[in-house]
């Protein structure tokens, strides 16, 4: 067990594409922890999704040995942390763990949005933080304008931010000597009781329930019998390891380490993240403060186009959900789409990942539904109800009234695209809270509605910046809004996968937008098919799909008109019956395409 002195523990923040996960390659390189041979780019990105996408979707984690300058040999502890906002739950764990960050910022780009959130995060787990400018040897680099942008907006000093470029490994040997010097050493006592941090748990098919812990006080050793202390259980460790990514075995972690443990859990779900680990006889009786679990805010059903593949769904959503805690799930059924489950996300992005994993690892076709947040509605009765799906909206002489979310949304962008952005949040019923300048670049601060960004707000806001703008939002509370529940009638039948929540003064452009959308996309039948969109009792919006008909007429050349007509009368009535026994066939791509609605 090393000493506290010479253990070192932090994470790297940044915005999205600063360079985290290359900085990370760097220093695991340049220590020698892994054999040039095994090294490949985005070391610690291990998903299949992660380095498709070239996004950071877990925090990893890496033990590094770095003999410094001073002589001493140190450990350092690496934790490679998301940039997306959709992942913040995994920053703020990660920072839990340890007692220092890097900030990595492009020394191009500048401070964006996601790098203000993440570096709060780090400054509210008392962290000591240091600045590093990246992507030096770009011709657009200007640490120097950079450096003030950091002191301006957040608020450090970063007269001794080092300069690097990852790429390149310009500068590293300076960071390295950086985290030694600048970043403090842990606390812990060796012989108090156990406490160990559970940081994050994982499924390994060989291993069963791998899960990591940061010994805050007291040795952990092989063999040891072990409590949680949120559920209870007790199980015995079967053995311990640090990651140099690949698990090494070891015999005991002090305070101070960070490392896993496999005690024969069989599910994720018996390791709840932020839960205390201590011996099982005398053990700790005061537990770590743990994290908050993490609230889905947007709901969605997931299909499957195939209704023969409903088992299979179940399995990998179940399988899903031993790798990703903040992922829910729960069975519903639709009339238009069979047997499928409602599932929570803890945003759009999370949803997509979620999504593209289910279809390629599991290799199966899904339809996803419109997503929604989560409703307050409250009833005249005095009691609420969480909404989850607008189809399970109870009867409006029920309702008092109904709260929806609002988030804080901070945005960063050139003054350039300013007036598209306050148009764009306005449009979204959007509240302005502050506008302030740092060089040419504004900060925005809006309070929003949830339900407003989720459809396509961030794909809405690149387009207006040609991609420039950062996005970045917490969610602050609930409030009442004037809303309704929309529903679609096709041939006077409600199609529950496709109703809504809008907001009242929106539901007519929406409505009217949904119906002629949909009267794209249904195929015609052999009668004619009314599309249209109801709140309540009353009909907002309505298209009608013309029946195909046959030219009864052709028979008749000249004579008397009323023949014409009989026959003519006789199709209408036919039409009509048809009309009330058939059944419109509404295909699975039209679903699909109606809820990519947004205009």
């Amino acid at each position: 067990m090393t000493r506290l002195s010479l253990i070192r523990n932090f994470s790297i923040v940044a915005h999205i594409d600063h360079g985290k996960s290359t900085l990370a390659d760097r220093l695991i390189q340049s220590t020698g922890t892994v054999a040039d041979r095994d090294m490949k780019a985005q070391l610690l990105d291990s998903m299949d999704i992660e380095r498709e996408r070239g996004i950071t979707i877990k925090a990893n984690t890496v033990r590094i040995e770095y003999p410094a300058r001073d002589g001493n040999t140190y450990i350092l502890n690496l934790i490679d942390t998301p940039g997306h906002v959709d992942f913040a739950y995994e920053v703020s764990r990660s920072m839990r763990a340890v007692e220092g960050s890097l900030l990595v910022v492009d020394a191009s780009q500048g401070v964006e949005a996601q790098t203000l959130a993440n570096v709060y995060q780090a400054l509210d787990a008392g962290h000591e933080i240091v600045p590093v400018l990246n992507k030096i040897d770009l011709p657009a680099a200007e640490p120097d304008r950079i450096r003030t942008q950091i002191e301006d907006v957040i608020g450090l000093d970063a007269s001794d931010a080092i300069l690097i470029s990852a790429k390149s490994g310009l500068g590293i040997p300076d960071v390295l000597e950086a985290i030694v010097t600048r970043l403090p050493a842990p606390k812990g006592d060796r012989e108090a009781p156990l406490k160990a941090m559970l940081v994050d748990s994982w499924y390994d098919a060989y291993l069963g329930v791998v899960v990591m812990i940061r010994v805050m006080d007291g040795v952990v050793k092989k063999g040891d019998r072990i409590r949680m202390m949120q559920t209870g259980a007790t199980y015995g460790i079967d053995r311990l390891a640090v990651l140099k990514p690949q698990m090494v075995d070891i015999d005991a972690l002090g305070p101070g380490e960070i490392g896993v443990l496999t005690a024969s859990i069989k599910q994720v779900r018996d390791t709840r993240v932020g839960d205390t680990i201590t011996h099982e006889r005398k053990g700790a009786t005061q537990a770590l403060p743990g994290f908050k679990p993490a609230q889905p805010v947007v709901f969605c059903g997931l299909f499957p186009v195939d209704a023969n593949e409903f088992e299979d769904l179940r399995d990998a959503i179940e399988k899903l959900a031993l790798n990703d805690a903040s992922f829910t799930s729960e069975m519903e059924t639709s009339a238009a789409l069979g047997f499928g489950f409602r599932c929570g996300f803890l945003g759009l992005l999370h949803l997509e990942v979620v999504r593209d994993r289910l279809e390629r690892e599991y290799d199966i076709d899904l339809i996803t539904t419109a997503p929604s947040v989560v409703y307050h509605v409250h009833l005249r009765d005095g009691t609420m109800m969480e909404l989850h799906n607008p189809a399970d909206m109870p009867d409006l002489t029920l309702v008092d009234h109904i709260d929806e979310p609002r988030i804080k949304a901070t945005i960063m962008v050139p003054d350039e695209y300013l007036g598209d952005i306050l148009k764009l949040c306005q449009d979204r019923r959007g509240i302005q809270m502050d506008l302030s300048y740092a060089g040419n670049r504004a900060m925005v601060v809006y309070d929003l509605p949830l339900n407003e960004v989720v459809f396509d707000f961030y794909d809405r806001l690149k387009s207006v910046t040609k991609g420039y703008a950062s996005f970045d939002y917490q969610i602050t509370g609930y409030r009442e809004d004037y809303l309704v529940k929309m529903s679609v009638l096709v041939n006077d039948e409600p199609v529950d996968a496709l109703s809504m929540m809008v907001h009242r003064d929106r539901a007519d452009t929406r409505g009217r937008a949904m119906v002629e959308k949909l009267k794209e996309l249904i195929p015609r039948h052999m009668f004619k098919i009314p599309i249209q969109a109801a709140i309540g009792g009353r009909v907002i919006a309505r298209e009608t799909i013309s029946a195909m008909r046959k030219d009864v007429t052709a028979k008749c050349y000249g004579g008397d008109a009323t023949r014409k007509r009989k026959l003519l009368d006789k199709q209408k009535a036919g039409k009509k019956k048809m009309r009330q026994f058939g059944k419109v066939e509404i295909p699975q791509q039209a679903f699909i395409n109606a809820l990519k609605m947004d205009s």
